[in-house]
């Protein structure tokens, strides 16, 4: 039996309330999961199988902060770009380290399979969301022409090939060629 702290309210009210504390923002499933489960009177997570888990999570965020940060540096010494993690990636380290049972995540509750972590939230834009699709629509045509006039390319130059070992079999009978 895993312990949390949630009282009456879910899971999903507490990733609410969290993200409009956070100015409408959400936030990462670290966060959510340490916010249940530690104990409201004593500042502590009670859950010692939890706790164990957030440490995990923390120390594999950790080693990937430092992991991005030395990458920064040896690509640029000038760079002053964040280390920090995205939400989605933190998300995906809560995932694969929390442990499941009956295909959920213990101390997540149900997560929306309907909807992946980096879907667009209900408050973009219509028209920017039109007008992004049109552009990915339109790098999609472009890619597809490419590959065409590649493909193109290809059998142009097989179809010289082949006429470059007509001519040599005729010139040079004797010869086997593959």
């Amino acid at each position: 039996m895993y312990k949390h702290n949630l009282g009456a309210q879910t899971i999903a009210t507490l990733r609410d309330r969290l993200a409009e504390e956070n100015d409408g923002e959400p936030v990462d499933d670290l966060l959510l999961y340490r916010k249940a489960h530690t104990n409201k009177h004593t500042g502590l997570i009670d859950d010692g199988v939890v706790r164990d888990v957030i440490d995990l999570i923390q120390t594999q965020k950790e080693d990937e902060e430092i992991r991005l940060s030395q990458l920064q540096t040896d690509m640029d010494a000038t760079s002053t770009a964040s280390t920090n993690l995205s939400r989605i990636r933190i998300n995906e380290i809560v995932a694969s380290s929390v442990p499941k049972k009956k295909g959920r995540l213990v101390g997540l509750g149900r997560r929306s399979q309907s909807v992946p972590p980096c879907a667009p939230s209900s408050s973009v834009d219509p028209a920017v969301f039109m007008d992004q699709l049109k552009d990915r629509d339109d790098r999609i045509a472009a890619l597809e022409t490419r590959m065409a006039d590649q493909q193109a390319g290809w059998e142009e130059t097989r179809r010289q090939n082949e006429r470059m070992m007509e001519m040599m079999k005729r010139m040079y009978p004797n010869e086997q060629f593959p």
